[in-house]
């Protein structure tokens, strides 16, 4: 196994996931990168804080993965530190993409854990639940569905844009599960006034 890939099995996934950022072959400070995140990866993986990107530019810097200089605007005044990528980064990464296992999602799903709780939420709170969850999907969704065509403008990021429907997709399949859970939940409560399935 090469060095690179030694040094690179050290890193969390979090840490894949800035220097993937800068795989894209531009310059970008902390701020571009949080801004990068919000647009894409925050759609499916991960939402960083400014501490947390920083702290893993830190991480590759120390790898080698990444390097970075300070930028001072022609007009004078406080400069930023950019990154870029390095030719051992790309590498690592590459092999990451590759060669690491793919761990299968793990689903945390807060409204699922409510509706599990259902018997102890009552009926009227559990519609609440879903029906704002069916407006954040939907919300989301159309979000999804916006940045995919902002990235359908850039070659570069056709395999973003195709991520990104997929966020569209799915967010579209959790705002119409949360619609039928709500039809399934008043179907329910007929059958819990009913008395039963028989209706004694």
């Amino acid at each position: 196994m090469a060095e690179d890939e030694k040094s690179g099995a050290e890193l969390p996934a979090t840490g894949w996931a800035v220097l993937g950022l800068l795989s894209f072959g531009t310059e970008l400070s902390g701020y571009d990168l949080k801004k990068w995140a919000d647009w894409s990866l925050g759609f499916f993986y991960w939402s960083p804080s400014f501490s947390q990107i920083y702290g893993e530019l830190k991480r590759l810097e120390k790898h080698g993965y990444a390097a970075s200089r300070t930028v001072t605007p022609e007009t004078g005044g406080r400069g930023k530190r950019v990154y870029r990528i390095t030719e051992a980064g790309t590498a690592a990464v590459r092999a990451w993409t590759r060669e690491a296992p793919v761990e299968p999602p793990v689903l945390k799903h807060g409204v699922m854990l409510r509706l599990w709780l259902g018997h102890l939420m009552g009926p009227d709170r559990m519609r609440e639940v879903l029906g704002t969850h069916q407006e954040y999907a939907e919300t989301m969704r159309r979000r999804a569905a916006a940045d995919a065509e902002g990235a359908a403008t850039e070659d570069a990021w056709a395999y973003t844009e195709l991520t990104l429907k997929w966020a569209e997709r799915y967010y579209a399949a959790e705002r119409d599960r949360a619609a039928e859970m709500l039809a399934e939940l008043e179907e329910l409560a007929e059958r819990q006034d009913g008395g039963g399935p028989d209706g004694g």
